[in-house]
């Protein structure tokens, strides 16, 4: 898959949510959508990049945005991670890494000289008209919540 650029028409998403519903990001249409990209739920990087997102949740939705976030996790992981951190915002279970695919996201990485393949933690904001406004790659959680707040402040 080519690279997603911003401007590009966001690839449509048909997963199961962290409550085992289907979820569609078409179903969004008409609003901003901050959809976040992250390599596995309940781990330290993954779990404060949540609860950043979590905190600054009634500024991004002041925005008019709704927050998204997607690993390659199972259901039930999803959302054993979203009740032990009260997250706010639908998680989705992207088991077979098809939205990741998508979106540039599934990477060969290297880990303690091994490699193998996972999410590079990244975000996209994609706009009212379901097209990427902003693409944030290979994420540093520190202050990342509040740089999508930023740029949601130019939409």
């Amino acid at each position: 898959m080519a690279e997603l650029k911003e401007g590009a028409k966001a690839p449509e998403i048909s997963l199961l949510d962290d409550a085992g519903n289907p979820f569609k990001l078409s179903s969004l249409k008409g609003q901003n959508v901050v959809l976040y990209f992250y390599p596995k739920a309940d781990t330290p990087g993954c779990t404060k990049e949540a609860c950043e997102f979590r905190d600054r949740l009634p500024s991004i939705k002041k925005q008019g945005a709704v927050v998204v976030g997607a690993s390659p996790d199972p259901v039930k992981a999803v959302a054993k991670f979203k009740q032990k951190f009260q997250l706010d915002f639908p998680l989705l279970a992207d088991e077979n890494h098809n939205a990741a695919e998508a979106y540039g996201v599934w990477k060969e990485k290297t880990m303690y000289g091994k490699t193998h393949m996972g999410v590079e933690r990244t975000t996209f904001i994609i706009g009212k008209d379901g097209k990427v406004a902003k693409i944030f790659p290979r994420v540093k959680v520190d202050g990342h919540a509040e740089a999508v707040l930023d740029a949601l402040n130019g939409l």
